[in-house]
């Protein structure tokens, strides 16, 4: 019997190295566009996959059949959005990374915008998943879409020392 337990334990433990392997790199570099960090200095990132993979090997041998990438997935995403909750309130700004791609978009949009460019999640699950209405998953995708395309233009820097004319 013992000899039977510690055989199923070897091979989950092999099933789920293998999948690590495989998936790891993809699922931190989705955490690392979500904390928007730099991808060099990401402790954020690391721990939401530290977690997102914990859970996902507690729940292996009940997923049968369930993909083992979606759920380590959903569980990253659920993580960074109820994080992001707490620490900023309502999906706030966070402070990014300032050399980040994605540090002018909320959490909301980032989440949102890499479930369904970065990681090809369709509009519907991410609905599901965040708890939205489509129109608005919808809405915000394109918001921060457009945000990236077109970032809002910076004011001109000041000149010191500059004259003013009189009016």
């Amino acid at each position: 019997m013992r000899q039977r337990q510690a055989s199923q334990g070897a091979r989950r433990a092999r099933e789920f190295e293998a999948f690590v392997a495989g998936a790891a790199g993809r699922l931190l570099h989705a955490a690392t566009l979500l904390t928007a960090e730099s991808p060099h200095d990401n402790p954020r990132a690391r721990r939401l996959l530290t977690h997102a993979l914990g859970h996902t090997y507690a729940c292996w041998d009940r997923l049968r059949g369930e993909d083992p990438y979606d759920r380590a997935r959903q569980c990253l995403a659920t993580r960074f959005a109820r994080s992001a909750w707490h620490q900023y309130g309502a999906f706030g700004r966070g402070r990014p990374h300032p050399g980040s791609a994605l540090s002018g978009l909320t959490p909301q949009e980032r989440l949102i915008l890499v479930l369904r460019l970065y990681e090809g999640v369709a509009e519907e699950q991410t609905a599901a998943l965040l708890g939205l209405p489509v129109e608005r998953v919808h809405t915000i995708c394109d918001r921060a879409t457009a945000t990236l395309l077109h970032p809002p233009k910076k004011p001109a820097p000041s000149v010191v020392g500059a004259k003013v004319a009189p009016s």
